[in-house]
């Protein structure tokens, strides 16, 4: 993936690392595997996934028991069927959430922990070219340049968490605690990386790789980029992504 998916996914996988998941575990929007092979250091049981594509090459890699393609508001298992759950930066591309949240509750345990991250209320306010035009007047400008960025990031959420607390009070789950991480610095990082990687998307497309040569000395420039902020707070007051600890409701 390109560097500046990579350092975000990488905040990510750490935070994977501090929870216990007890099994089966549910990855929803699983995607082509990768970020399961690198935040988890066993297999899980089930990944799911819609797209074609992307399932194949998640059992290719071998992270999962079991990938399967289907929605995630029609999960092909039976009620309480899985312990626990993950799902990483899937939500915020679901048009309709409340759907999906509903069949997360009825294929999870009562008491079952559910663990997910999204982009906040706080991401498109943190662009710096939007920020840019605010501060020189040109509003309208900035305005079309968050409906620009968020349309290529695909996002049909982009909510705070009370959005999210009765959202997920309704589908029938407790929040146990929440935090905003990924600094406005990092932010910044990400949304430049969309237009310095087209060099790194071309040649993805052209040989199937986004490096083409991995060495220390190609990837210096980019290692400097990227660790201060793999390397920062994992809590962010001001950050433009939520983690999300929940838990199935009693029945």
């Amino acid at each position: 993936m390109p560097y500046f998916r990579g350092v975000l996914r990488a905040v990510e996988a750490r935070v994977y690392q501090d929870f216990e998941l007890p099994g089966p575990v549910l990855d929803l929007g699983c995607g082509d595997g990768h970020f399961a092979t690198v935040a988890f250091d066993r297999k899980l049981d089930v990944g799911l996934d819609p797209w074609t594509g992307p399932v194949r090459e998640a059992a290719q890699r071998g992270g999962y028991h079991l990938v399967i393609q289907g929605a995630g508001d029609r999960i092909p298992f039976a009620d309480g069927y899985f312990s626990s759950a993950v799902s990483n930066s899937v939500l915020e591309h679901i048009p309709d959430l409340d759907a999906v949240m509903a069949e997360m509750a009825r294929v999870l345990r009562p008491g079952a922990v559910f663990i997910f991250c999204v982009p906040n209320h706080q991401f498109l306010a943190n662009l710096s070219v939007s920020n840019f035009f605010d501060r020189v007047g040109l509003k309208g400008l900035a305005d079309a340049y968050r409906a620009f960025f968020n349309r290529i990031s695909r996002h049909h959420h982009c909510d705070s968490p009370e959005v999210w607390s009765e959202r997920l009070n309704r589908a029938g789950f407790e929040v146990e605690r929440w935090w905003h991480y990924f600094s406005p610095r990092a932010l910044h990082t990400l949304e430049w990386g969309h237009y310095f990687g087209l060099p790194s998307l071309i040649c993805q497309k052209l040989f199937k790789r986004w490096i083409l040569a991995p060495t220390r000395w190609n990837l210096a420039l980019t290692l400097g980029i990227t660790r201060p902020i793999y390397e920062e707070a994992r809590e962010q007051e001001h950050g433009a992504y939520t983690f999300y600890i929940v838990r199935r409701k009693a029945a």
